[in-house]
């Protein structure tokens, strides 16, 4: 390999390095594990981190297979799981957890689920209990 073709393959790796692109993914995965209690939208990521909404959405499927607004509603509804889990209520679990209605939230936590929040809720209970009694 002669030294102009050398040149060229450093320039190459600086120019199209995927290291950039990586650590906007992470971060952005970042800010919504860190934030998933607030309004977030590709618009509001697309921001914080100074590229385009749609380059980003093409990034985040890629590295994680998952659109942002998947990952944040699977992150939304494991959180969920967690203050049902310690006894908070349904509609104060949909508020803090991002959720703009409980109406909504319990939709979509029956559709991923399984089960109606409420109906988790009394199963972690139950569960709870019978662990304690034994």
């Amino acid at each position: 390999m002669n030294y102009y073709q050398t040149e060229i393959n450093r320039i190459r790796r600086i120019c199209y390095s995927n290291d950039k692109q990586l650590k906007t993914v992470i971060a952005i995965r970042n800010f919504i594990d860190n934030n998933f209690d607030q309004e977030l939208n590709l618009d509001i990521l697309s921001r914080t981190h100074f590229t385009s909404k749609y380059h980003l959405l093409r990034l985040f499927k890629r590295y994680y297979g998952l659109t942002p607004k998947q990952y944040l509603t699977i992150k939304r509804i494991d959180e969920s799981k967690k203050c049902l889990t310690k006894g908070m209520k349904v509609s104060d679990t949909c508020y803090r957890v991002g959720f703009g209605t409980p109406s909504s939230f319990s939709t979509l936590f029956k559709r991923k689920i399984g089960l109606s929040p409420t109906s988790f809720e009394k199963e972690q209970l139950s569960q709870c209990e019978s662990a304690a009694g034994l």
